[in-house]
């Protein structure tokens, strides 16, 4: 096996799993920009929380070495010496939701500087159909000087990664692999053979491998997006959605969505990157985009409601204090990247109020940094008018909330998940 050295450009929430796992059986160099991360990471620890200390450690080596373990860099020079080239960097969308390539652009430009003749880079970004062959390859040809498919190969294995889940973790998730010729879809196919328990798919082409990606969560978010305009409806009706879910659930086939927040830089993001490629081939998406719309309208609707019931409560809106438990995109997940509780915040403010933001596991300097808002990691002092719980933490689950509420105070349960605790929930 050692004779395959592999780097993984991106030490994020995609690229430290994946390059730890690859580490039990080759010799790996991390590979990111952040001098604080990859610090951080050989020191053992992992701020994402996405691996564990113990098994950090145990695949950390002290030097670029040809032996098995995983050495983290900010030096160009420790991935001459690689063959294989993974880039896991992210691929959002700009203000307009329009897909930025920019990273992928920049970490392809990374490797073509390294790039050798028989060397193999895959990428794991979600991207439309298309980007790894026509966007990335180019770069990598320009700055190589390299000949692609002569000289050098691509492969595209996308990222499967769940953050905060434990229990699906990156081995145990079937691994779509594809490559930019039969042969090397083998070798890659292969690679991750070596590691991925859970088994692996050869696709037949690349783009076949991007567009399986971008569609799995596409229809993520389009049943997202219907089950919460069903939560409108029912609302409306004065029935409990998630007794109405619950009791559909009983059929065999039944798919169990919930409604909430959809952000991240997954499910609220990848969408628009199939309805940009739709739309320059000449072809409107209605449902991708009719998905989108009511998702991302979601926020100003919980703030609405949160408002609604202080009013049915006799509360003053305008000065009035809320506490907002929780910022993140996810639950028992430290990332902020697109998180939907933000539109909450905005809107909440539009009346008036004075809101604080409790969250144990969201970095303060980040949120603010990237949001323009303060957050605590401890638990403020009681005397709230309203509590909107937005993220289901663990830590949130069994707080004691008349500690926190002032007389005739409400509390609004985004993730439906407090039962009794709560006056209402989406």
């Amino acid at each position: 096996m050692l004779e395959d050295k592999i780097a993984v450009i991106g030490l994020g929430y995609v690229g430290l799993p994946l390059a730890r796992l690859f580490a039990t059986k080759f010799s790996v160099v991390g590979f990111d920009i952040n001098q604080h991360r990859v610090k951080e990471l050989m020191a053992g620890k992992d701020s994402t929380l996405e691996v564990e200390e113990n098994l950090l450690k145990s695949a950390l080596k002290e030097s670029n070495s040809e032996e098995k373990g995983l050495f983290c860099s900010t030096n160009l020079e420790d991935i001459e010496s690689c063959n294989y080239y993974i880039i896991t960097v992210p691929t959002p969308v700009d203000k307009n939701n329009r897909p930025d390539l920019t990273p992928l652009y920049k970490s392809s430009e990374t490797v073509g500087k390294v790039l050798k003749k028989g060397d193999i880079v895959i990428y794991e970004s979600t991207v439309y159909p298309g980007v790894t062959e026509d966007e990335c390859v180019p770069v990598l040809e320009k700055v190589s000087g390299l000949k692609f498919n002569e000289d050098f190969f691509v492969g595209y294995s996308p990222e499967r990664i769940n953050p905060g889940d434990k229990e699906h973790t990156v081995e145990k998730i079937l691994k779509v692999t594809a490559g930019s010729t039969p042969e090397v879809g083998e070798k890659v196919n292969n690679l991750y053979a070596e590691v991925i328990t859970a088994g692996t798919h050869l696709a037949p082409t690349i783009k076949v491998a991007e567009a399986a990606k971008v569609i799995e969560n596409s229809q993520r978010d389009i049943n997202i997006a219907f089950v919460n305009e069903l939560a409108k409806i029912f609302n409306m009706m004065n029935i409990d959605t998630h007794d109405v879910l619950e009791a559909a659930g009983t059929k065999w086939n039944f798919l169990p969505f919930k409604p909430g927040l959809v952000g991240g830089h997954c499910i609220g993001v990848d969408p628009y990157y199939l309805a940009q490629k739709a739309q320059e081939i000449g072809y409107h998406p209605e449902i991708i985009l009719a998905g989108r719309r009511m998702n991302d309208s979601m926020g100003q609707y919980v703030a609405s409601e949160v408002v609604k019931l202080m009013l049915q409560n006799d509360l003053k809106v305008k000065g009035a204090k809320i506490l907002v438990l929780g910022i993140t995109f996810k639950e028992n997940c430290p990332d902020v990247r697109n998180t939907k509780v933000v539109d909450v915040i905005k809107n909440l403010k539009d009346y008036g109020v004075e809101i604080t933001i409790y969250d144990p596991l969201a970095n303060p300097v980040e949120v603010e940094h990237e949001y323009g808002l303060k957050t605590s990691k401890e638990l403020p002092k009681g005397n709230f008018d309203a509590i909107v719980l937005t993220v289901a933490h663990k830590e949130f689950l069994d707080l004691d909330f008349n500690l926190l509420k002032n007389p005739n105070a409400v509390v609004y349960d985004v993730k439906g998940v407090l039962g009794e605790k709560c006056d209402r929930k989406l």
